[in-house]
């Protein structure tokens, strides 16, 4: 008991840090999907791949049947995606950062089956994975 109260500056900093780092894995950030589980949601059809890249990133390279809507668009073409509404839908981006903002966007509008694509097209890319032009 003499050492927690003299080392309780201590011992309040180690927890502090410690709950700083885990509280980025503890939030929440959207469902994701690896590109296994991706491709076998492609695979079983009724799924719509978003990219919300910009069109240059869009014309290197995207995955197949991918509708393009850039995120700064998103908001305001939401009526594009209405039947999707009770689909999977699978938010893509270059590496997975903005389409977890895309993904958390559509669920905010009653999308039930959003998901993003873990590490985006680069780590597709990566896995050797298609992509059309």
């Amino acid at each position: 008991m003499k050492f927690i109260i003299d080392n309780i500056w201590l011992i309040a900093i180690a927890l502090v840090s410690g709950a700083a780092l885990l509280l980025p894995g503890l939030q929440r950030r959207g469902a994701k999907v690896s590109q296994l589980q991706a491709t076998q949601m492609m695979n079983q059809g009724k799924t719509l791949v978003l990219d919300v890249r910009d069109a240059a990133e869009f014309a290197t390279g995207h995955l197949q049947n991918a509708k393009h809507i850039p995120l700064n668009e998103l908001s305001t073409r939401l009526k594009e995606l209405e039947k999707s509404k009770g689909n999977n839908v699978i938010t893509v981006c270059e590496r997975g950062v903005r389409s977890a903002s895309a993904a958390t966007l559509l669920s905010k509008q009653g999308f039930t089956q959003v998901f993003s694509l873990e590490g985006g097209v680069a780590a597709w890319k990566s896995q050797g994975l298609p992509t059309v032009k």
